[in-house]
């Protein structure tokens, strides 16, 4: 399920969600395991100082339901927050249209909730998303400013 709580980014929830649901396919995720809200760079930047201990707004944070990676068949896996506003800059700095955008943020999180992390992992996350982005058809390189 994807909530728009930003007023902002005009933003097409609907494809978003097939989207979602792709990737949910994808990772195995239960049917209605994530939620994902689109809110405002003030909002993110309270979520980023709070939870990271970092200044200002980020484009898509994870929040797992049970920590690390989830139980085989959970029937709710985590939240994530996208700020639509931040996506926006950073589809102009990669060249990218803000759907595509979009849906690079909601692969990188979902991924997130599966277990990975980038920050810790040495490129796993990273060689895996790749792979995915080629199979979900996802365009662009690279992590977004992760």
């Amino acid at each position: 399920m994807i909530v728009n709580r930003q007023r902002r980014v005009p933003v097409a929830v609907r494809p978003l969600q097939q989207f979602q649901e792709r990737v949910r396919r994808e990772l195995g995720f239960a049917h209605k395991s994530v939620t994902i809200e689109l809110i405002s760079d003030a909002a993110m930047a309270r979520l980023n100082e709070t939870f990271r201990k970092k200044k200002g707004p980020t484009d898509v944070l994870s929040f797992p339901a049970n920590g690390d990676r989830p139980k085989p068949g959970a029937e709710y896996v985590g939240d994530i927050a996208i700020s639509p506003e931040t996506a926006r800059r950073n589809a102009r700095r990669f060249s990218r249209s803000l759907p595509a955008e979009m849906r690079i943020l909601i692969l990188h999180g979902m991924i997130h909730l599966s277990g990975f992390d980038h920050e810790s992992d040495h490129g796993e996350m990273d060689r895996f998303e790749r792979r995915l982005r080629k199979r979900l058809g996802v365009a662009g390189q690279g992590v977004t400013g992760k």
